[in-house]
């Protein structure tokens, strides 16, 4: 179990910070559809749910951002139960980012994996 000091805190949310967006596009990547947040937050708990890399309420500005920088584009559609939902799919250049970021990634974990080890 992870400590929940406040130095802790920090360093999670700086991670998260940083892989947020790379774990977003991964998602919309692979899915091969549009998907609207709720969705999304319930995959990334189902693989993960012991450890919550994002909470629900993070997720939206991150997707936001994605849209605004034209990594992501998004749809609104009504709902029969409930509000109408913004569905998010990768754009092609999202696609191109996440191929970069994705061999930035593996550069970083590479060094950090060696560091760590001695």
């Amino acid at each position: 179990m992870i400590e929940n000091s406040s130095q802790t805190k920090k360093f999670q949310k700086e991670l998260n910070a940083g892989t947020s967006s790379l774990i977003l596009l991964s998602v919309l990547s692979r899915s091969g559809e549009a998907m609207y947040g709720y969705q999304i937050a319930k995959l990334l708990g189902q693989n993960g749910p012991d450890f919550p890399m994002m909470k629900q309420g993070a997720l939206y500005p991150v997707l936001r951002s994605l849209e605004e920088n034209g990594l992501l584009e998004s749809l609104v559609e009504p709902s029969v139960s409930g509000p109408p939902r913004r569905y998010y799919k990768i754009t092609k250049e999202g696609q191109v980012a996440l191929e970069e970021w994705l061999d930035i990634w593996k550069q970083t974990k590479k060094f950090v994996d060696s560091i760590l080890k001695g």
